[in-house]
């Protein structure tokens, strides 16, 4: 995987860099299937930090039998 991809798609290029990548990836079959795969990623990440964790109320899960 292309470190940038991931990185333009969590939108954390510099203003070069994202111009740069861009050029690149007019020209890049392999970072436009990259980009798509990854493509939902922010949206994911959202949700996983949205998500309620377990309360300290909930009794802890128990390891024995």
């Amino acid at each position: 995987m292309h470190d940038e991809v991931a990185a333009y798609v969590l939108g954390v290029l510099d203003p070069e860099e994202h111009e740069a990548f861009e050029r690149h990836l007019d020209t890049c079959e392999r970072c436009q299937a990259e980009l798509i795969e990854l493509a939902e990623l922010p949206e994911q990440l959202d949700e996983l930090k949205n998500t309620p964790s377990a309360s300290d109320d909930d009794p802890p899960m128990s390891m024995s039998r």
